[in-house]
């Protein structure tokens, strides 16, 4: 079984607009076109038994129809192999009872964006609304490190994610892009082996630039082999999960980066789809 842990779709009247301003800002290549049908192509390509949809709440107001639209795709999990977290923004003072809401609605988890929600990680209403998410019993996948549109806003950055781990003990929590975009040393010495997960997406391959763009390797390398297996061993590759981005990055070639990185076969399929299905209590 491989389960793609982080993938990104929009709703077909919104997708070609929300995706070509993400790829003007931050500069990258989209490699689907944001459908769910585009989504669901490439991982009959890929050999992708499932895909987990992360929406992001960037207003208050959005996470209605956001959590509507997911509970509505869960339904159909079965037949289309696409599972979808729910939405919720830091400004949303009626949280709990949204985050009651997911549960009982069959969303099985939540996506925050620090910095697409412009609230830093430790901030005292993303504390409360991840405290209240794991008394709901619900996956919380935290958008970790940088962001390649925000270079410089340190909203999601290990320091910041490590003071809530040293205030919380989050047991379904879910750091993406290797525990922290662009900050993958500190990863390694300060999150590698804390009670998190972590997801591989948009950190094994280069960035291709979006076409009419400039981007060189130099501004934002891709975590390189060494660094990964070293992260992958002293966290445990039994807390690791395969993910991609998609649409920002391709899924089967992120799959063969994952097979030529040099983990062991036990420790790929672990990766792959094993640990994936286990948090989300899927049968293999």
């Amino acid at each position: 079984m491989i389960i793609d842990f982080h993938t990104h779709t929009f709703p077909q009247t919104l997708a070609k607009r929300a995706v070509d301003k993400l790829a003007k800002s931050a500069r990258a290549k989209n490699y689907l076109d944001g459908t769910a049908e585009a989504l669901c192509r490439s991982m009959a390509q890929a050999g992708i038994d499932y895909s987990v949809l992360l929406p992001v709440a960037t207003k208050p107001e959005q996470q209605e129809d956001i959590n509507r639209l997911a509970a509505d795709i869960n339904a159909h999990s079965d037949e289309t192999g696409l599972f979808s977290f729910g939405g919720i923004h830091p400004e949303n003072t009626n949280y709990r009872q949204i985050l009651r809401d997911c549960r009982q609605n069959g969303i099985p988890g939540i996506k925050l964006h620090p910095i697409f929600q412009q609230t830093p990680i430790d901030d005292i209403r993303y504390l409360r609304i991840i405290e209240c998410a794991c008394e709901n019993q619900l996956i919380i996948l935290v958008h970790a490190g940088y962001d390649i549109s925000h270079p410089d806003w340190d909203y999601s950055s290990v320091p910041r994610i490590c003071a809530i781990l040293d205030r919380l003990t989050p047991d379904k929590f879910v750091l993406a892009h290797m525990g922290g975009w662009q900050n993958w040393d500190a990863v390694a010495s300060e999150i590698a082996g804390r009670d998190v997960w972590l997801d591989t997406s948009f950190s094994l391959l280069p960035i291709a630039p979006a076409p009419g763009t400039v981007r060189t390797q130099e501004e934002a390398p891709p975590l390189g082999r060494e660094l990964f297996l070293r992260i992958v061993r002293e966290h445990g590759a039994d807390r690791i999960l395969f993910g991609t981005d998609s649409p920002w990055s391709p899924q089967l070639q992120t799959i063969n980066a994952l097979k030529a990185s040099g983990l062991t076969g036990q420790e790929l399929n672990a990766i792959l789809g094993e640990n994936g299905a286990k948090l989300l209590s899927i049968s293999q």
